[in-house]
């Protein structure tokens, strides 16, 4: 049995990576590799299946026990993907895209070169903003320090093999498509 391949989406918080994925993943069947996290869950979100929430406690004895493939701390939470969540689903011949912060993109293109490394963004700058105010879940001072962060976040765009501008979620999701689609003629 071949081996899975291990799509690494990112880009900046508001850039539509979220939405394109879950929608990828129905279209696909695809596996998302569910994240774990120390933020407090937005509403409607669901414990195991949006994001594994852990007390920050937790997520440092996990941490500690070398549990991560990758982790960052961002927005003032700590982020991060567990092994387990990875590497069984790629030893089973499965796909499996992870939907990370460019910090923790980085530390598994370190640790798997032929991931494919994919950058969502949104057409402008002023366009991210509308996005992060248009969710109404977070405080001013979360839009002002994401919008800050995402400046930063541009700037790894050229580490990433393929760039996709979130003009509209079909077209971005036909573009993800197409590039997983590619990657499983190749195996």
């Amino acid at each position: 049995m071949s081996k899975g391949n291990l799509f690494v989406v990112s880009g900046p918080s508001g850039a539509g990576k979220s939405t394109i994925c879950r929608l990828v993943r129905k279209i696909l069947n695809i596996n998302l590799a569910t994240s774990a996290t120390t933020r407090k869950p937005r509403v409607g979100e669901i414990d195991g299946r949006d994001y594994y929430f852990l007390t920050i406690e937790e997520f440092e004895r996990k941490l500690k026990n070398d549990e991560f493939l990758e982790y960052a701390k961002v927005h003032e939470n700590y982020y991060g993907t567990l092994k387990s969540e990875v590497e069984n689903r790629l030893a089973k011949g499965e796909n499996v895209i992870l939907e990370i912060d460019v910090q923790g993109g980085l530390q598994v293109k370190a640790k798997y070169p032929n991931a494919n490394m994919i950058f969502f963004k949104t057409p402008t700058k002023e366009e991210l903003e509308q996005r992060l105010r248009g969710r109404k879940t977070d405080s001013e001072e979360t839009i002002q320090l994401r919008l800050k962060n995402s400046l930063k976040e541009l700037e790894y765009e050229k580490e990433y093999d393929t760039t996709i501008i979130n003009y509209t979620v079909e077209k971005s999701c036909e573009e993800l498509i197409n590039i997983i689609r590619s990657k499983e003629e190749e195996k």
